[in-house]
């Protein structure tokens, strides 16, 4: 099973090429793993182990500030499940959405170094996750 934690080169100049004025909402879909993997980040890594819910508390807290000071928000936090139209054995524990004022602003914030320092925490809290680019549309 191939998981998604990180955004690839390719996926990085596609989401630039689309060319995306104005602000841009994105939807992360999160999965927790039962205990968090610290192994690629020992340097924060709690002295017990705890989960991986709580490693993605510990990454939230450390971000939000990060996220403000950017321009960024937080406009919604939500615990998932299965779905109720998708895959029956696919499921999410958490679904989010944050925006920014540009993807400009987006790409400043992940890629500060004050932020960054804690990005180990997601990645020892997350077995997957999906992070999907979107701005305002009509109908």
């Amino acid at each position: 099973m191939q998981t998604y934690l990180e955004p690839t080169p390719e996926s990085g100049r596609a989401f630039f090429m689309r060319g995306i004025t104005g602000s841009v909402v994105m939807l992360n879909l999160l999965r927790y793993r039962a205990i968090a993997d610290y192994s690629a980040s020992p340097q924060i890594a709690p002295a017990t182990p705890m989960a991986g819910e709580a490693a993605y508390r510990l990454y939230m807290e450390h971000t939000m500030r990060h996220l403000e000071k950017s321009g960024g928000k937080l406009l919604f936090f939500g615990h998932g499940s299965g779905f109720l139209i998708g895959p029956d054995n696919e499921r999410w524990d958490a679904v989010m959405l944050v925006q920014q004022s540009s993807p400009a602003a987006f790409m400043a914030f992940a890629s500060d170094a004050a932020y960054l320092a804690g990005l180990g925490h997601r990645t020892a809290a997350l077995e997957d996750s999906r992070l999907l680019p979107m701005q305002e549309g009509r109908w």
